[in-house]
């Protein structure tokens, strides 16, 4: 097996520490993640561009599986290959196996419902959870360069799903039909600049 260089171990470490980080410091599961994400990933490290975020948040929620673990994996494959999927990926998921392992051993649920402190402490979570939703959100609203008729689909898209009607409450008919619209799309703006 090949030596890994020093430079090599270090950014595996780092594709570690910084997914430890999210995935330690993130209530509310994905959708939480996703301003911690792109503040880290394309602010502070530069691993990605804006709208190769954009674009690997997309796929990342289409894909089954955890959203956080699958932009993690993507990002440690274009970085450091398999090593780097692998480090990525137990950065994440460790911090919240380590916490349920803890809360299991620790807290019974007669302990959580009959103490005040740790009441209040996870009464006090949920609106950072809202606000830690709704700004990935409304950064990637403005980063997709949405306007009001652009806006109209996903509130649409949205309220269809909610509505809980039979055919169109399907979210994954959303997403196959999205990608069939991003394909026609883009292959009908590469056929006008062709001429």
């Amino acid at each position: 097996m090949a030596e890994t260089s020093p430079a090599k171990r270090g950014l595996l470490l780092q594709l570690f520490a910084t997914f430890f980080k999210i995935g330690a410091f993130t209530f509310g599961g994905g959708w939480a993640m996703i301003s911690i994400m792109e503040r880290e990933l394309v602010d502070k490290r530069g691993w990605l561009a804006r709208e190769d975020f954009l674009d690997l948040l997309a796929v990342a929620q289409s894909l089954p599986g955890i959203l956080a673990v699958n932009i993690s994996v993507a990002v440690g494959d274009s970085l450091r290959g398999r090593r780097g999927c692998l480090c990525a990926a137990l950065g994440t998921i460790l911090p919240s196996f380590l916490m349920i392992l803890a809360i299991a051993i620790f807290l019974t649920p007669d302990l959580i419902n009959n103490n005040p402190v740790l009441s209040a402490v996870f009464k006090g979570i949920r609106p950072a959870v809202v606000a830690l939703i709704i700004a990935p959100v409304l950064s990637s609203a403005k980063a997709a360069k949405l306007n009001w008729k652009t806006a109209l689909i996903p509130v649409v898209v949205a309220l269809l799903i909610w509505s809980k009607l039979p055919v169109v409450s399907n979210p994954i008919l959303w997403i196959v039909l999205g990608g069939l619209g991003g394909y026609l799309v883009l292959r009908q703006s590469l056929k006008n600049q062709n001429g």
